[in-house]
């Protein structure tokens, strides 16, 4: 599409610039001559706006857009067709001035775990609410995700969101268009379906790539790519940057899981499964305290205290009871309170002692554990790139023992070597311990395999047993392979490939039919000369003819103007001319050798009867006579003298 700066849309949004384009449009920062605001004008190329079937799910797509109301997600503001003036399918959103984390991620190459925090949080809160409606982004990628000048993140092209609202399936082939290889989920790739765990697969990806600087798989072509995405595991990112925190590690591992049912089922559970790893990572949220007051004074029971005699009380007392025995009671009262509290300060102390105790129990236990009993942790060496026999060398003094966990393939790791162990180097495991091994194949390779005289199911069906593909196909005429059978490939079978080769095949259509020209009355060195340039096989035989001129072709097999197969026999009759001649006149007087020739360029045999004794010798008679009509090869006898 041509750029479109200058135009105006639907008499309203005046093209200032295009800022964007990709593979269904092209954005451009627009005015909105009726409200005097800067907008982003989304306009959908040419092939794309002539699709009636396109164009409805468009419109149906931008109203479902135009639903979501949130602060992290770019703003559907309008949409139409334009139908004065240039031809146009259009999209009018929120203009966010600022980068894209694609930007942000060129720049700084890969983020720091509160970085990614910082872009993860609003973009799961935008998913969430979208998701909570039943929509769907299905192209999350970092050219999706904005950060405005003032620092905001926000989601944008909702406006190919798709789900209950509108539709929850999709075709495999409009997945592939619609979304971006690197970042589609594996029920994408494989089943043409999408929902909100799509959505956690993709952005999973996304913080993958941002913390370790590299997308989990990678590959020469679309479709090598998303081969991976169906049949690979997505690698833990701490294997590529080991200062990722073990929690978002896991999280990010559960996010990226192949199978739909083992991710958050939507954002919002993803949003609190963050929320709870930052709880984890952060310092401030994982700080723990332990208290032990050993001289907290108990607490005083008001209703067991003796109850205060005021004077009045006392001198009522006075007259009911005996001045002695009040005198004695308030004794004992006075005695009783004093061994309680004895009593309880006694009890109060030997609890305290009690707890003292047992704290110092456990931290020496604790100590005796971890330090010098079965607790014992010790650091693991790093055994990577060593032969099994040097890595037992590192582990076994240490007291350590290791198994083969797997055996997997290795660009970069050769065959026997040791590609990474479990507890990794410098990690911690218990004394006696035992080390997980992945041990390497070497570099994973495939033989293309003969698929040569095979029909196209045929070989397909051969080369499922590895993972290759069939790549293009084309085809060729071939004499000797039958129709619908593979001539040739490319790589040539015996080659050595890697997981995920397009195998390009060449397949026969049979022999090439051909219309022979008809030679007939042209010359025979024509015929011979045209036809075995068409890659005829010619046969060239002779015959007398007393219609056709000497040299002619009288015939040929197959007939011309019919169809043959090129390669096949083409049979031509050439005129030797005429079967009969006349004996030449004139030859009496002829001296011997001239009437020799004569005869003999007229097809005839000649037989010369000497007579007299001259040395030069001249024809005296000749028969059958002169001009007599005789069949070519015929004897004339000549008499000279």
């Amino acid at each position: 599409m041509s750029d479109l700066s200058g135009e105006l849309i639907d008499g309203r949004y005046e093209l200032i610039r295009q800022i964007a384009s990709g593979g269904m449009a092209t954005i451009y920062e627009a005015t909105d001559t009726r409200l005097d605001r800067k907008v982003a004008v989304k306009i959908m190329h040419e092939h794309l706006a002539n699709d009636e079937e396109f164009v409805s799910r468009f419109i149906r797509e931008a109203k479902a857009a135009a639903a979501l109301s949130h602060p992290n997600i770019v703003a559907v503001q309008d949409q139409g067709w334009n139908q004065s003036g240039i031809p146009a399918v259009f999209l009018v959103m929120e203009l966010v001035e600022g980068s894209t984390l694609r930007d942000y991620l060129f720049e700084k190459g890969q983020l720091s775990t509160q970085e990614l925090l910082h872009f993860l949080t609003p973009i799961l809160s935008a998913l969430a609410a979208a998701h909570k409606i039943g929509i769907v982004h299905r192209d999350i990628k970092p050219e999706n995700i904005l950060i405005s000048q003032s620092g905001r993140v926000k989601l944008a092209d909702f406006g190919l969101a798709r789900g209950d609202l509108i539709g929850n399936t999709m075709t495999a082939e409009s997945s592939v268009i619609l979304g971006s290889v690197s970042y589609l989920s594996p029920e994408q790739v494989q089943r043409g379906v999408a929902d909100s765990r799509s959505d956690i697969y993709s952005l999973g990806i996304v913080a993958f790539e941002a913390l370790t600087g590299k997308k989990p798989f990678d590959g020469e072509s679309p479709i090598h790519i998303a081969y991976q995405h169906v049949n690979d595991k997505v690698p833990a990112p701490s294997t590529l940057n080991p200062d990722i925190p073990p929690a978002l590690d896991a999280l990010i591992v559960r996010a990226t899981s192949t199978n739909p049912d083992d991710r958050p089922r939507d954002g919002e559970e993803f949003l609190q499964e963050l929320r709870q790893v930052e709880a984890i990572i952060d310092p401030k949220r994982r700080q723990l305290s332990f208290e032990l007051d050993l001289n907290s004074a108990p607490v005083r029971d008001k209703s067991r205290e003796p109850a205060r005699v005021s004077k009045e009380n006392k001198a009522q007392t006075s007259e009911r009871v005996e001045p002695m025995v009040a005198k004695k009671t308030a004794r004992e009262s006075t005695s009783e309170t004093a061994r309680e509290r004895k009593r309880r300060t006694s009890a109060r102390i030997r609890r305290n002692r009690w707890i003292a105790f047992f704290v110092v129990l456990a931290l020496g236990l604790g100590s005796w554990y971890l330090f010098v009993g079965p607790g014992t942790r010790v650091v693991v060496p790093s055994v990577a790139g060593m032969n099994i026999k040097e890595a037992k060398a590192a582990l076994t003094p240490l007291g350590l023992t290791y198994h083969i966990a797997e055996e997997v393939f290795s660009e970069d790791i050769p065959k026997g070597k040791i590609i990474s162990s479990k507890p990794g180097g410098g990690g911690r495991i218990s004394e006696a311990g035992d080390v997980s091994l992945y041990l390497s194949k070497g570099a994973e390779r495939y033989i293309i395999p003969k698929l040569q005289g095979l029909t196209i199911e045929s070989a397909t069906a051969l080369i499922q047993t590895d993972p290759l593909v069939i790549g293009t196909t084309t085809q060729s005429f071939d004499p000797k392979i039958p129709e619908g059978a593979i001539i040739s490939t490319s790589p040539v079978a015996g080659t050595k490939a890697t997981r995920g080769t397009a195998i390009n095949i060449t397949i026969s259509k049979g022999i090439q039919q051909l219309t022979l020209d008809s030679y007939i009355g042209k010359t025979g060195d024509q015929a011979l000369n045209e036809l075995e340039a068409s890659g005829f096989n010619v046969t060239i035989k002779y015959e007398f003819s007393d219609t056709a001129l000497l040299g002619e072709v009288i015939s040929q097999t197959p007939p011309g103007n019919t169809p043959a197969p090129k390669g096949s026999d083409v049979e031509v009759i050439v005129s030797q001319g005429s079967e009969w001649v006349f004996v030449p006149s004139g030859m009496r007087g002829l001296e011997q050798g001239a009437a020799t020739s004569m005869l003999e360029n007229s097809g005839l045999v000649v037989k010369v009867v000497p007579t007299g004794k001259n040395k030069k010798k001249f024809v005296t008679h000749i028969s059958p006579a002169e001009k007599t009509k005789v069949k070519r090869g015929s004897k004339v006898t000549i008499t000279v003298g």
